[in-house]
């Protein structure tokens, strides 16, 4: 891969409640992964320990996590990372010290077993922040051979400053993961990366795919890769790719132009004093 160029894969498991299953498939897909030649692995909310979700919800009360066998699944996929030199990011319950309620999380595990940060869900749901989880309070910005990386999670899909925010950190791709069966997500997702002008990962469960499937958007709001929408596991492999032709008015023009608009030094400046412009109760 030149500076230009990054592959990446973007996963689809299926997601149950026990950590060492869904371990096991999240760390088969880590080798699909590595031997297409991709540095980063991006999978779905809540890969590792699974989550409550669809119809008849099992909140987090009847749902007992096995955290001791989650640590154990969450080392061995941190050592298999480094093995493959593969960057990894992994949605999983996140404890904290009791009584509190656990963070819905993203872990990022770097290419040498490390974890490089931790993105804790920021805008929860009403039963998630009622019953289930305690919020986070941060973005997460992290990079990977010259290129930067944003994190959001499942219903922060609802939030476009959040995506505003990282676009004016300058990422070059936005990882969602989600658990959802919400077709609106993927239009959604599609439009924040076309205003963005960056790339994101639309990681989702194998049960969900049905709905929309994981894949990569490009710059220019339109897919780039998709996995299959009935149900079964899949990597999606594909590249992020600077110099493409297809994707140059996003990248060269709108991306540079809208940083310049946001920050309010193209507008500004043009801004004039006219007592036509001020009075607004005439034609």
């Amino acid at each position: 891969m030149s500076a230009n160029r990054l592959r990446v894969a973007i996963a689809q498991t299926p997601v149950g409640f026990d950590p060492r299953a869904n371990g096991a498939v999240i760390r088969g897909q880590m080798r699909e992964a590595a031997a297409a030649g991709a540095r980063l692995i991006q999978f779905t909310e809540g890969a590792m320990s699974g989550y409550p979700s669809g119809p008849g919800k099992q909140a987090l009360a009847g749902w007992r996590v096995d955290w001791a066998a989650l640590r154990d699944e969450l080392e061995a996929t941190a050592a298999l990372a480094a093995e493959l030199r593969l960057w990894t990011v992994v949605g999983s319950n996140h404890p904290l010290t009791p009584p509190n309620r656990p963070h819905n999380s993203l872990y990022v595990i770097s290419d040498q077993g490390e974890l490089a940060g931790r993105y804790d869900k920021r805008l929860l749901s009403y039963t998630e922040v009622s019953d289930w989880y305690a919020p986070g309070s941060e973005p997460l910005v992290f990079e990977v051979d010259g290129f930067r990386f944003g994190c959001v999670l499942c219903i922060e899909i609802q939030f476009p400053e959040l995506f505003v925010e990282y676009a004016r950190q300058d990422v070059d791709m936005v990882l969602l993961s989600t658990f959802s069966r919400d077709p609106m997500f993927a239009v959604q997702a599609q439009g924040h990366a076309a205003c963005g002008a960056f790339w994101l990962g639309f990681s989702v469960p194998a049960q969900c795919s049905d709905a929309a499937p994981s894949g990569l958007i490009g710059p220019d709001g339109q897919w780039i890769a998709a996995g299959p929408s009935d149900g079964a596991a899949a990597v999606v492999v594909a590249d992020l790719d600077r110099g493409s032709a297809a994707l140059r008015g996003a990248l060269e023009f709108a991306r540079p132009w809208r940083t310049r608009a946001r920050a309010g030094e193209l507008h500004d400046q043009a801004r004039v004093v006219d007592l036509r412009s001020a009075d607004v109760s005439r034609f």
